[in-house]
């Protein structure tokens, strides 16, 4: 099967990690498995491309991670994305998030409504809604940090690159920065 498109993600720092995990874990010993992509850390998705423009994902993930420095979020509610088949943390939208998520688009004038988020379980809406209530039991909001972009191509599941967020540190290259809006030359 040919790959359907690819994603840059914002994955967030290893104690988010490790709380997640333990939220997910309670949810599968209760039998929740899921469908969701095994072995991809949490993360929020910041924006999708076509498969050919691979280069230019790998160049734009780059570019945005050497401007922008480790973003605190704050994961404080949770929710279900109709028709009831992904259950997620929500993320407090703020300016610097809005700020990285605009670096990331090709188009950010055309982009699809964007809800950030970080899912913990998709499959059928009567298991999602029978696996909410111990979600709920469990679930706090919490202070998260955005650490690296990562790119993903998708079905089958392939990781291509991953840049740490090095903005405004040594080493952060800060020496491209697209502007929102601005679209790179499709070759």
């Amino acid at each position: 099967m040919a790959e359907q498109f690819l994603t840059l993600m914002a994955d967030l720092d290893e104690d988010t990690q490790s709380v997640m995990s333990a939220w997910y874990g309670r949810m599968k010993n209760a039998g929740f498995t899921g469908t969701q992509t095994p072995g991809l850390p949490y993360h929020i998705s910041l924006s999708t491309f076509p498969p050919e423009w691979e280069r230019r994902a790998v160049e734009r993930m780059e570019i945005a991670a050497g401007n922008f420095p480790p973003l605190q979020v704050q994961i404080s509610h949770i929710g279900i994305f109709a028709p009831g088949k992904v259950l997620f943390g929500g993320i407090e939208r703020g300016a610097e998030l809005e700020r990285l998520h605009d670096a990331c688009e090709m188009n950010p004038a055309q982009r699809p409504l964007w809800t950030p988020h970080v899912t913990v379980l998709i499959d059928e809406p009567a298991v999602v809604l029978s696996a909410l209530p111990l979600f709920l039991e469990s679930f706090h909001p919490l202070s998260a940090r955005i650490t690296r972009l990562h790119l993903c191509a998708f079905w089958p599941t392939r990781e291509i690159a991953s840049a740490e967020l090095v903005g405004g540190k040594a080493g952060g290259s800060g020496e491209k920065e697209f502007q929102p809006g601005q679209n790179p030359a499709i070759e």
